[in-house]
């Protein structure tokens, strides 16, 4: 079978910055913007961009992200010859095949890869926010005659340190690149997006690289830059931000509701944004209640106040409570003259009647949070 164009989505991180939020679950599969999983920006620009066999390489907490996506029809990902296989770590003469970083998980399932005969691999990360053609980045790709491409963005100086950074040529090659640099002297930074020919990442991860050469940032891509590989650098101008921590998940969803022409997502015609739907009814809005500025999810009951906050599927909020600059998570009950401010509710938290806390910046409440009370400013 041949394929000019595969997929590969890592999604087997712990996201331990993300606190309890990845408690149970793997990073992709946490909630975003009321009614999204992190998932769906990577599944949807696949599916956007024409490519219809996709590996997701699975690790940490698997099931529930794997039962979200399951056949990926919600994306039209559902074909007979490729469409979604989850790669799941396996056992081999005696051991267990467990990844130790991105580019030890690729190559661990390279069959996958030459199974389809494919020109291209895509690799990707499933807990991005953005929306990208693909198409424009292959373009780019074939036109400059590259053996690999990278994504890659403009950063803030003062955030530069957090990524890989590139130094870039005229003739939009990379010069130079170093991973999480101290003294970061680009603002140029890899979005962790590569389109590799795939004979070059089969020499690059199967002769190159060695075992404990695990990494993209850190070891592939140095070595396609040492070894003379015409490594061109893709920049893209739209919006995107990388959701590792509580603080990027909180401030992805405040710019989507401050600044909805970022991704546009009540616009289906542009690149839509595909999510599993539930089948549930519509959300109810009381008669003392009030939603100001705010996205309100499929089965939600509204009693209380909602101001600049996403509220989640099946989650209840009580008559008296007010909610403000807040993400609240599916399946959560907030009870009567509760307020909250600047926080995450995970799913499934029951927050007591009478529970006050206005936190100075973004606090995350789980199950066992409630009791801490009052506020903090």
């Amino acid at each position: 079978m041949k394929k000019n164009v595969i997929a590969m989505i890592l999604v087997g991180g712990k996201g331990t910055r993300l606190k309890e939020l990845t408690k149970d679950t793997a990073k992709p599969a946490v909630s975003f913007g009321a009614k999204y999983r992190l998932i769906d920006f990577t599944l949807s620009n696949i599916s956007n961009s024409d490519i219809d066999t996709v590996g997701v390489v699975t690790q940490y907490e698997p099931y529930n992200l794997m039962h979200y996506i399951g056949s990926g029809n919600s994306w039209d990902l559902d074909v007979v010859e490729g469409g979604i296989h989850f790669l799941t770590p396996f056992s081999k003469k005696g051991s267990m095949k467990w990844q130790r970083g991105t580019a030890h998980a690729i190559r661990q399932y390279f069959n996958f890869i030459t199974e389809y005969n494919a020109d291209y691999v895509l690799i990707l990360s499933g807990d991005h926010v953005y929306k990208m053609d693909y198409n424009a980045m292959l373009s780019s790709h074939c036109e400059h005659n590259a053996d690999l491409t990278v994504a890659t963005t403009r950063v803030k100086k003062e955030e530069a340190h957090r990524f890989g950074i590139f130094n870039m040529d005229e003739e939009g090659f990379a010069r130079s690149f170093k991973e999480k640099p101290s003294k970061p002297n680009s603002t140029l930074a890899s979005m962790g997006i590569y389109l590799f020919n795939v004979d070059v990442l089969k020499n690059l991860l199967l002769e190159i690289c060695g075992e404990d050469d695990v990494d993209f940032g850190k070891n592939v891509i140095p070595a396609a830059i040492d070894n003379a590989y015409k490594v061109h650098l893709h920049v893209f101008g739209d919006y995107w931000r990388d959701v590792g921590t509580v603080d990027s998940l909180f401030y992805a969803n405040m710019d989507m509701l401050d600044h909805p022409e970022l991704l546009n997502l009540n616009q289906s015609k542009d690149k839509p944004v595909y999510s599993r739907s539930y089948n549930l009814p519509p959300h109810l809005v009381g008669d003392e209640a009030t939603i100001r500025h705010s996205v309100i999810a499929d089965g939600a009951d509204i009693q209380g106040n909602v101001w600049r906050s996403t509220v989640g599927y099946e989650t209840v909020i009580e008559s008296g409570a007010t909610i403000k600059d807040s993400v609240i998570f599916p399946n959560v009950r907030i009870g009567s003259d509760v307020l909250l401010k600047r926080v995450i509710v995970n799913r499934n938290v029951v927050i007591p009647d009478g529970f006050k806390l206005e936190a100075k910046r973004p606090t995350l409440i789980d199950v066992g949070d409630v009791g801490r009370g009052d506020s903090d400013e």
